[in-house]
């Protein structure tokens, strides 16, 4: 295997995983800024009062989204066994 197919194996891993933790991560971050807003508003500085929801949400979003990241998924290590059988012949 050569460089250049290493590295394009790698990269397509990489998007694959911003691919897929990106809605969840976007989500929970957009609920950590609201509660912040919410702490910073009421002064109540708790700090598992972040936590808490951002959990909830992250764990909502992944059972919402779960069919359409397994089919990114399946589509594209199916991609990738398929670029690799290439590199092998």
């Amino acid at each position: 295997m050569e460089d250049i197919q290493f590295l394009t194996i790698t990269q397509n891993m990489l998007i694959l995983i911003l691919l897929l933790s990106s809605p969840v991560l976007v989500i929970s971050m957009v609920v950590g800024l609201l509660i912040s807003i919410f702490q910073a508003v009421t002064q109540i500085q708790e700090s598992t009062l972040t936590f808490v929801p951002k959990i909830i949400v992250g764990v909502i979003t992944m059972i919402i989204l779960m069919p359409w990241m397994l089919n990114v998924l399946i589509s594209r290590t199916e991609e990738m066994f398929g670029y690799m059988t290439e590199i092998i012949h």
